[in-house]
Parts: structure tokens; C-alpha cells; sequence
């Protein structure tokens, strides 16, 4: 990682992330540290996993999401819009709902039916736009504007950030001899929010970002010293297809985050047949490669890897699940 950056003004503060967990309570699952001996082998270390697809909504997501809506309803917004690739759509239709705000979800033509289906069961309206998170983000601030609804970001926004943070306050709260935390990284607010707090609480604890190969703009961002922009993300991890960090997001993570790496699909795929069929933990690719890094060798001792969602796209996941099973002679 390059030289660090100033954290922005508008980047929350542990205390923020407190003042989320305080209002987030009563209304999400506190997730389990899940375990195992094997697990463990594999790692050559104790290896703890967060267990984020158990959550509502199958993710992390609805962390951030619900800790938006809430505050935008406080202010009176009466209409909500998001852009999303799938969890966050169905974050915020559903924190929607519970305040009583209709919400719009624009998302990427080649969205996860699964994802679709579960934005519309929670009453989102869905518009689809492109298939690049710009595009998307671009024609919902246009909805928002238009309709003058609240825009709810998928991570560019210290409200999202701080919910997200409360998954770092629990690991803390419930491992606290912790070494390393692995964090997968999309456009970056669930690993900003996570090393808000423990760099706070624990700064000798070791936050680690983790990007697929072919979708790695964090990495080449921190590399560059700026912010740079992928051309395109063909990752299986339909979750992280960010092609260029964000603006909030990404001077907190040159700030805070000590270190972001890369893992292979193949790689990503054999956690998540590993997670599957040996922990019957299903979790998405997306939310797997935190494990995929987490099993290399490394110092600490005692890591624990955020499973950032359950929200499997079986169809586009299958072709690349069958090759893995035939490796392992299945």
C-alpha cells in the first residue's frame, strides 16, 4: 500500500458507528462467529467466520441501508431510491418497508434473478439501467432528483458507512483477542466502516482488504495514489464489480485499511465448494473471498473473515461450481 491519505470530514466517527449500533438493534440479527476444527486445519490458524449471510436480506447490507433510511425518514423524506447490483436494492426496499416509504431500486440488466426476486418481495419498483455501477448510480440520483426522493448510496455516504461499521463492533465485542479481520471490498463501505471503529478501539488489529483479480480497483487505486477507474469487472463476484473506488470510501481505506489483496476465481470458487460442502455454510461468491485470502499463510493467529452475503446467482455460479467439482472427483 502507498502513502495514506487524510481521512475526509464527512467520514464517520466510531462514535458514529455507536450512535448506528444503538438504532440498528432492535432491528437486525447480531451474527454469529462461526467455527470449526477443519476450518481451522485448512488455515493452519484459528479462523473465525462472521457470519453476515445469516443476516435479514441474506447481507451486510442491511446494516448500512436501514441506518440511511431511518435517518432520511427522521428528516421526512417520504420516497427512497437506490442503485444496486442486488443487496443493497434489497436492503433498502426492505428498511423501506418497515419505515413506510416506497422505494425504487435501479439495477444492472444482468442482475441475479434471485436478487431481483428479493428486492420486489420487499416491495421495491424496480428500474434497470446498464450493467456498470456508474450507470446505475447516475440514473438514480437523476430518479431522486426528479421524484424528490431520499438517495440512499450503496457506500459513498457516512450513514451507510457507520451501519456497516457495527459488523466490526460485534467481531471486537465477541473476539476480543482478534489479529486480523478480512474484508471483502465492492465500492468499500462495509471494509470503511469496519476499520473506522476497530482502528479507533483495536489499532493494532489488522484490517485486510480482499479484491477479486479481475475486478481489483481498490488495489490499483492504492498502487496509484489516486483513484482509478476499471474499464470492466468479470468477476464471479457479482457483489464487487465496482470499477472504480469510492470517492468517501477510498481515502478512508488508504487511511485506515492496512493492507488489500487479490484472489484468483478459482480461488473465490473453491471457497465458496469449501464453504458449501464441508462448513454447509452457502454463501455467495462475493461474501467467500474474504475466506479465500484468510487461508493463506500468514502471521496472525486469530483472523476472523466477514461472509458479507448468502445471495447465491445459482445459475451464473454453476458452470464454474461444475469444473470445481470435477477437480475433487465429484
Amino acid at each position: 500500500m502507498e502513502a495514506k491519505t487524510s481521512v475526509p470530514a464527512e467520514a464517520p466517527t466510531a462514535a458514529d458507528v455507536l450512535a448506528a449500533d444503538a438504532r440498528l438493534r432492535p432491528h437486525v440479527h447480531r451474527t454469529p462467529l462461526l467455527r470449526s476444527a477443519l476450518l481451522d486445519g485448512r488455515a493452519g490458524a484459528s479462523l473465525f467466520l462472521k457470519g453476515e449471510h445469516l443476516q435479514k436480506t441474506g447481507s451486510f447490507k442491511i446494516r448500512g441501508a436501514l441506518n440511511a433510511v431511518l435517518a432520511a425518514a427522521e428528516a421526512g423524506a417520504r420516497a427512497v431510491v437506490a442503485a444496486s447490483s442486488g443487496n443493497h436494492g434489497a436492503a433498502v426496499a426492505y428498511a423501506a418497508r418497515a419505515v413506510g416509504l416506497p422505494a425504487t431500486v435501479v439495477v444492472p440488466a444482468s442482475i441475479a434473478p434471485a436478487k431481483r426476486a428479493a428486492i420486489e418481495a420487499y416491495g421495491g419498483r424496480i428500474v434497470v439501467a446498464g450493467d456498470d455501477s456508474e450507470t446505475r448510480l447516475s440514473k438514480a440520483r437523476e430518479l431522486a432528483a426528479a421524484e424528490g426522493a431520499a438517495f440512499i448510496p450503496p457506500y459513498d455516504d457516512p450513514r451507510v458507512i457507520a451501519g456497516q461499521g457495527t459488523v466490526g463492533l460485534e467481531v471486537l465485542d465477541d473476539l476480543p483477542d482478534v489479529e486480523a479481520i478480512y474484508v471483502p471490498i465492492g465500492g468499500g463501505g462495509l471494509i470503511s466502516g469496519i476499520a473506522t471503529w476497530v482502528k479507533d478501539r483495536r489499532p493494532e488489529v489488522a484490517v485486510i482488504g480482499v479484491e477479486p483479480e479481475l475486478a481489483d480497483d481498490t488495489h490499483g487505486s492504492l498502487a496509484a495514489g489516486r483513484r482509478v477507474a476499471l474499464k470492466a469487472a468479470p468477476t464471479i463476484a457479482d457483489g464487487l464489480r465496482a470499477l472504480t473506488p469510492g470517492e468517501l470510501t477510498f481515502p478512508i481505506i488508504a487511511r485506515l485499511v492496512d493492507d488489500v489483496v487479490r484472489v484468483s476465481e478459482t480461488e473465490i470458487v473453491e471457497a465458496v465448494f469449501f464453504l458449501m460442502t464441508r462448513l454447509k455454510q452457502v454463501v455467495e461468491p462475493s461474501g467467500a473471498v474474504s475466506v479465500a485470502a484468510a487461508l493463506r499463510p500468514a502471521a496472525a493467529r486469530r483472523r476472523v473473515a466477514i461472509l458479507s452475503g448468502g445471495n447465491v446467482d445459482w445459475r451464473a455460479l454453476w458452470p464454474a461450481l461444475s469444473e470445481t467439482l470435477a477437480r475433487h472427483g465429484l
